[in-house]
């Protein structure tokens, strides 16, 4: 091998040094369109010499159709592409001196035509032995929004008002990009999904039940994200323009170069945003018994809070990279990713205490500037060692991640009846957070005879997040800061998970089954260095936490997904699937950092580092049937979850400066949560003009558990539905409706209402069909809002939450080689899971 190498590098050198001294000739010419003889720009011209296979050499043609190519002498068979066109080729062709090749006409591939049609316009789904995949169609009211906004038009998926994403309603979901986690999803932070933009998407993989390939980690299942790639010989791309209300300015392009060696691909973007937030709460204080067990009266009877922030985000994000084909089934992609994110958020919070009458009023104010540089690095492998499936891929992946976060805290009385009150503390806090993971991976694919695929891999993940808590208080006598010795900390926190797989497949009639087995070692090791002693940390946090902590689990993951296919020869597609998938959920950082957030005096988050893996077993069973113009899905599933997370809220029996009791929320491992749900789903196309999309999805969790000597348990129902309508008006303007409701849910403490919302879009081609305009408003009648009563042992909480407001955005999108977005992927999307043995 190494002969080779050396072999083939010192053939290429000779070739450079020679090139320099041998004759180059200019083939000139134009490429129109055959029918209307319009110029083609960016049409692909390749020259492939006949005496050696490996010599091409191409270049692309301007914006008037017309080509300008210096080649070597000799002989060679010349090839014209362009989008949507029938390929022309011109054999033998013998250059031996300066030639004008004249005009070429391109025919238009009506086959093909009609393929990118159908696959741009509709969204499809595509049931598989462990995932269905919802090729995600021209959604109109996505357009200038984020991968959030197109999440949550996807059946089973819904993301909620801070930007959470859940997968039948468990928020437990794992996300994927191209099937590895990346920098892109923001080390599982779904708020990052705001940050990036829809049309980045080709298709989102709803995985229920995960194959033994996939990483153990999400109760719920995997959302893997493919982003768009283009395979298009030549330099094609597109520019992306958005600007919308409240603030909203955008820009993002994607640009592709590839010839048969190698494809360079990039996306670049940049967007800035305000995204006003509101909240507003009524705490109504009951009477309560103190340690002696005396009836006390709280200071306050009532507090009303109503709280504004603005956010102003400016975000850049660039990916770039090169494929390079080392022959025509082996192929080497690097690519580096980077996003710079930069926000600063105000928050005015006016809270008012009532004894009957109206007592005192204050605003506190909260300013956060925050910067956050993510950088990752990747390479992959891929060899194909024959056309039937037989292939190994390699993946390396290193990700930084660094935010730094300034936070200043001031609060004022606008008016008190107290004649000395005592004045607050002004606060500043310096935070920053730096992340590191190293992703290493193998799979190995032997198909064997027509039917059958084995499979095998290693991976392994090592992330380590370094949280450094500075926090200075006012001293109220001079106006001077000091360190708080019992809140200011560092937190380095690690997991690391080494994982083997394997797996078979294989197809007996209209049966077909995969099963696999995955084992998994998880080590979580946590180190607080704090100023205070273990003991003092015990006492301030109201019960025992362990500051050096190093946790290791050792799993067995089975996977059991069967289909059996009920059609006839003659018939469309009909299919009974059953899963079986065993899975883990490893608590994340922040939700380990036993610290509390300092947003709030009354009301603080504080994690848990006592927190253990909730381990899930989840079995579903789904029917699909498929006609001409609808399809059918449809599943009922059930999932027994053991230490399962939940949020708790609690007194914590200390008091603010003023008097008022500090609730924190907590989460902890309850015992069991069971869950039972059904979903369905339809998609129908009755008409080209009409395009209707509906989903509906009922669950019911049922939660046993107790902690500090409560009883948590509690039963939930609830249901989400969505429905989407696209019709082609006159003068071919596009109309889409999608309304999303979500049902009221209750837990041991909360009761919150149900949510409806609406989005509309419309959107029109234009310059001949080479760029879109579309209009979209997201939450039409600004309903989105939470709703909710919390009632525990001191108080009832009756609150309303709105994360962001009605959004309207313009936004073009301009392509150049490109007809309508044709949902193709790329080689480099073959993550070794694009291809899932099928049965």
């Amino acid at each position: 091998m190494t002969k080779k190498i050396l072999t083939s590098f010192i053939l290429l050198f000779t070739t450079l040094i020679f090139a320099q001294n041998e004759k180059e000739i200019t083939v000139k010419g134009k490429i129109v369109d055959a029918s209307t003889q319009t110029p083609l720009e960016y049409a692909t011209i390749v020259f492939t010499s006949t005496t050696d296979a490996s010599d091409v050499t191409g270049g692309i043609t301007d914006t008037k159709g017309n080509y300008n190519i210096k080649v070597a002498a000799g002989t060679y068979n010349i090839s014209y592409e362009y989008i949507g066109f029938k390929k022309l080729t011109i054999n033998n062709k013998s250059i031996t001196s300066n030639t004008n090749l004249g005009t070429t006409s391109l025919s238009v591939d009506a086959e093909t035509l009609d393929e990118i049609e159908i696959v741009a316009e509709k969204t499809t789904v595509d049931i598989r032995l462990d995932k269905k995949i919802y090729n995600i169609g021209k959604d109109l009211t996505t357009a200038g929004g984020t991968v959030s906004d197109a999440l949550n038009n996807v059946p089973s998926v819904s993301v909620d008002i801070e930007g959470g994403i859940s997968l039948r309603g468990n928020e437990n979901v794992r996300i994927l990009i191209n099937g590895k986690p990346s920098a892109l999803a923001g080390f599982g932070d779904s708020n990052v999904l705001s940050q990036l933009p829809a049309e980045a998407i080709e298709r989102v993989e709803v995985i229920t039940s995960p194959s033994a390939r996939y990483d153990a980690e999400g109760t719920a299942g995997i959302l893997n994200i493919i982003l768009r790639q283009k395979e298009t010989l030549g330099f094609n791309g597109s520019i992306n323009l958005n600007a919308g209300n409240p603030d909203l300015v955008g820009v993002a392009t994607t640009l592709n170069y590839r010839t048969e060696k190698f494809n360079l691909f990039s996306n670049i973007g940049f967007r800035y945003f305000d995204a006003p937030r509101t909240s507003d709460s009524d705490t109504y204080y009951f009477d309560y018994l103190d340690e002696d067990g005396i009836l006390q009266t709280p200071e306050y009877r009532q507090i009303i809070e109503d709280q504004d922030v603005t956010r102003l985000n400016r975000n850049y994000n660039g990916n770039i990279g090169m494929e390079y084909f080392l022959s025509d089934k082996t192929s080497l992609t690097g690519s580096f990713f980077y996003r710079y994110g930069e926000d600063a958020d105000l928050s005015t919070n006016i809270s008012e205490r009532y004894n009957g009458g109206l007592v005192e009023q204050t605003t506190r104010y909260e300013r956060q500037n925050e910067e956050d540089n993510s950088y990752q690095f990747a390479l992959n492998y891929i060899t194909k060692f024959d056309d039937k499936g037989h292939q190994l891929t390699a993946d390396f992946q290193y990700v930084i991640d660094k935010e730094e976060q300034f936070t200043f805290l001031d609060e004022n009385y606008d008016f008190t009846e107290d004649a000395n009150p005592e004045p607050f503390q002004r606060e500043q806090i310096y935070q920053t957070e730096d992340q590191k993971e190293y992703l290493v991976q193998a799979d190995y694919v032997l198909p064997i005879g027509e039917d059958s695929r084995f499979e095998a891999g290693y991976r392994g993940s090592f992330q380590n997040e370094v949280t450094d808590y500075l926090l200075e208080q006012e001293n109220i006598t001079d106006g001077s800061l000091f360190v708080n010795d019992t809140i200011t900390n560092v937190f380095d926190y690690s997991e690391n998970v080494n994982a083997l797989y394997t797996q078979y497949g294989t197809k007996l009639g209209k049966f077909s089954f995969l099963l696999g087995l995955r084992l998994e070692h998880t080590q979580l090791k946590g180190k607080i260095d704090s100023r205070l002693s273990d003991q003092e940390l015990n006492d301030a946090f109201g019960f025992p936490i362990d500051t050096d902590f190093d946790k290791n689990y050792l799993g067995l993951f089975p996977t059991v997904n069967l289909i059996y296919n009920l059609a006839k020869e003659d018939q469309k597609e009909e299919s009974i699937t059953l899963g079986y998938n065993r899975r883990i959920n490893r608590p994340r950082g922040w939700f380990i950092n036993p610290f509390p957030t300092r947003s709030s005096r009354t009301r603080v988050f504080q994690g848990n580092p006592n927190l253990d893996p909730a381990f899930s077993s989840t079995f579903d069973l789904g029917y699909l049937k498929r006609w001409d113009k609808l399809t059918l899905t449809t599943s009922v599933y059930y999932q027994h979850e053991t230490d399962s997370f939940e949020r708790v809220q609690e007194n914590t029996g200390s008091v603010t400066t003023d008097g008022i009791n500090i609730i924190r929320t907590i989460p902890v491992n309850l015992s069991t949560n069971k869950r039972t749900g059904a979903e369905l789903g339809v998609l129908y196309n009755p008409e080209k003009w009409l395009r209707l999309n509906s989903s509906i999805n009922f669950f019911q969790f049922n939660t046993e558990g107790e902690f500090n000597g409560v009883d948590y348990s509690a039963k939930n129902t609830s249901w989400f539905a969505r429905f989407s309508s696209k019709v082609t008006l006159p003068a071919k303007i596009d109309w889409q409706t999608n309304a999303f409701y979500r049902g009221a849910r209750s837990d041991a403490q909360s009761d919150t209402d149900g949510i409806f919302s609406m989005d509309l879009a419309f959107s029109k081609e234009i310059f001949k069909d080479k760029a879109t305009l579309s209009l979209n408003v997201r939450d039409l009648f600004n309903s989105r809002k939470r709703n909710s009563v919390t009632t525990t042992a001191t108080e009832r909480v009756t609150s309303e939450f709105q994360w962001r407001q009605r959004q309207i955005t313009l936004s073009m999108i301009y392509r150049f080689n490109q007809k309508k977005d044709r949902n193709r992927g790329n080689r480099n999307n073959d993550y070794n899971g694009d291809d899932e043995f099928e049965g």
